[in-house]
């Protein structure tokens, strides 16, 4: 395993296929053929047994093809060692996988010494991920896994596939294994990660809501490993190519919609601002001259209190907090749409619809 192995089929440019089996066998994956831009996530999804996680492994060799070819960059996997294969691509799995008799430092560290880089190098490098994936590497880089919570632990493993900047990354199911709330605040971890670092990451999970959210492109493949849709999260919610697919993102997929899309993205109405003790008249004044129907009430800090109507700015005198109707919760520019109020509205009125 050490050097270039012989192809195992005369012609490389086939689809990719893996059988567990003689000539005859069904195919674990069949005449899979696809290709991930560079920087992109590629999110692999579909039914148990579908080859998703088969899929992945033939990327790294793992896991090698019975017919056909793997490329990364142009390079043909099965013509190069498979360890230094391994040292090129990181690789992330469901329970991490860090060794417990090492620190998160020497965790991190693991392939760098592998390549032997100067202990300044590996140290520094080490320093920068931990920082990078947001563990305060005075206070993490002595511990152990088993001093770590699930979250941290999976920070790690991330920083360690990322150790020898590798140009491409492999995740299987990284965060099936922690709770909602933490599942939810490490895959935004890990896109903010990727904003950054930009590699090209295959990601294998079983939740379509996950892949929707992770994804550049996603590959829903049936089971046999046939691909039944490769496509943009857009693209697939939008025009499913198949019964299959529409039935596996959900019927709620115009809903799933809203995951894709940032309440930064809204178009926004610029309101008239009035501030408490100010002129009722003024601010009419300023409200019909507006293209907005209601104007914004804010405190002397700016904060917002409630919207103002022209009936509630008739009159004489000045205007106070009373005066104006409360407002929904604020919203933040950086959540998805479907997991603002407004999405959630909009969830809770189809579910009283049905």
């Amino acid at each position: 395993m050490s050097g270039p192995v012989p192809r195992p089929d005369p012609d490389p440019d086939r689809p990719d296929t893996k059988r567990y089996g003689p000539p005859g066998t069904a195919p674990a994956v069949g005449d899979l053929s696809l290709t991930v831009p560079a920087g992109e996530i590629c999110v692999l999804v579909g039914p148990s047994g579908c080859g998703k996680t088969t899929t992945m492994k033939m990327i790294n060799r793992l896991v090698e093809p019975t017919s056909g070819t793997v490329r990364i960059g142009g390079e043909d996997v099965m013509q190069l060692p498979a360890v230094d294969l391994r040292r090129r691509i990181g690789y992330v799995i469901q329970q991490v996988g860090l060794f417990p008799h090492m620190t998160v430092a020497e965790n991190v560290a693991v392939v760098p010494r592998l390549l032997r880089w100067s202990p300044e190098r590996t140290r520094d490098r080490v320093e920068e991920l931990l920082d990078l994936v947001g563990l305060d590497p005075a206070g993490y880089r002595d511990r152990y896994a088993a001093q770590l919570s699930g979250g941290e632990r999976q920070r790690v493993g991330v920083a360690r596939a990322l150790a020898a900047d590798p140009p491409v990354m492999l995740m299987d199911e990284p965060f099936a294994a922690v709770d909602p709330i933490r599942r939810d605040r490490l895959q935004n971890e890990f896109l903010r990660l990727q904003a950054k670092v930009r590699k090209t990451v295959v990601f294998v999970t079983h939740d379509v809501d996950e892949a929707i959210k992770m994804a550049d492109r996603i590959a829903i493949l049936q089971k046999g490993g046939i691909l039944a849709q490769y496509e943009t999260p857009e693209a697939i919610l939008s025009r499913p190519a198949s019964e299959f697919v529409e039935r596996f993102v959900g019927a709620d997929r115009g809903l799933k919609r809203l995951s894709l899309a940032r309440v930064r993205d809204l178009p926004l109405l610029e309101p008239v601002l009035v501030r408490v003790g100010e002129a009722r008249a003024d601010a009419r004044r300023r409200l019909e001259g507006s293209p907005a129907p209601f104007a914004l009430l804010v405190d002397g800090a700016g904060k917002p209190i409630g919207w103002l109507g022209t009936a509630e700015l008739s009159g004489d005198g000045t205007i106070d907090a009373s005066h104006a109707t409360p407002g929904a919760s604020l919203l933040q520019p950086g959540p998805t749409r479907r997991a603002s109020p407004i999405g959630r509205r909009a969830t809770s009125t189809q579910a009283g619809a049905g």
